[in-house]
């Protein structure tokens, strides 16, 4: 995956880098595997706005991506396509006998080849099997918390755990974030990295493609009158007061605080905390 940016005959372009988009082999998506996505624009049931900066964008499909791998049988890549919900690319499978699903696609992944899921399936990009079968420092992806949830853990682009030990019935991964978390080893993770690794380094150019992608602009505190946030008001850029306290949300949160709460359950699986000195 590679990125391309452009001449800068205008200003929106002096900055813009996005993805070529090489890999992508399939434009249309899969119909049967498409689901409608309703929009909420950042309000809840009671039509208030509970997460802000959400709303308009371009209409979107949902593409059902299958995250259990529950049939343990080959299946042959014959696509890989752009997915607008997530930031890695999707790869579209196909089984013997004739059922399509998507699965993340990871790097090394391509048209053609094929890939496995269950307990004596080979270590391999693209295969799925439970934690005690991957080989220790194989780099793996989409890793389940429960055994047969399905992944949650390290499915965004360029994303990549590391199995690093076992110990009786967990396994010890570190994640993305530096973090050292345990997992049951009978919990299933797919081998290989997220593809589209360079998404950290695409540049949108404008603030219409951002717009496109449903995200609302972000206006300052400082910027706002006092009734409307704690760090608004003062007469101009004020160092006593008037938008120059602690910094704060509109709900009374101080920033730089953390906001983890104390005694959480899952405490007991985190061995290596992702900023620990």
């Amino acid at each position: 995956m590679s990125l391309k940016s452009f001449k800068p005959t205008t200003p929106s372009n002096r900055y813009k880098v996005l993805p070529s988009f090489d890999e992508i082999t399939k434009s249309a998506p899969e119909k049967k595997l498409l689901e409608p996505l309703r929009k909420s624009g950042g309000r809840n049931n009671n039509g208030r706005i509970t997460t802000r900066h959400i709303g308009g964008g371009h209409k979107r499909h949902y593409r059902l991506v299958d995250f259990r791998r529950s049939r343990h049988e080959a299946a042959k890549v014959i696509a890989v396509e752009y997915d607008p919900n997530r930031t890695c690319r999707i790869a579209l499978l196909q089984y013997q006998d004739g059922t399509k699903s998507y699965i993340l696609a990871p790097v090394g992944l391509g048209p053609g080849m094929t890939v496995q899921s269950g307990e004596g399936v080979a270590p391999k990009v693209g295969n799925a099997m439970p934690l005690k079968n991957v080989p220790l420092g194989t780099a793996i992806h989409n890793i389940e918390i429960r055994p047969g949830s399905g992944g949650k853990v390290a499915r965004s682009a360029g994303q990549q755990a590391v199995l690093s030990n076992r110990d009786g019935d967990y396994a010890l991964v570190k994640l993305p974030s530096g973090e050292v978390r345990r997992f049951r080893v009978d919990c299933y993770c797919t081998i290989g990295q997220v593809g589209n690794t360079q998404h950290m380094n695409e540049s949108s150019g404008k603030a219409g493609r951002t717009r496109w992608m449903g995200i609302r602009p972000t206006v300052r505190g400082m910027c706002m009158n006092p009734v409307d946030h704690p760090n608004g008001g003062g007469e101009g850029k004020s160092k006593s007061g008037g938008g120059r306290q602690h910094l704060k949300s509109p709900w009374g949160h101080v920033k730089g605080q953390k906001t983890r709460r104390i005694r959480k359950p899952s405490d007991t699986f985190i061995v290596q905390r992702r900023k620990s000195k």
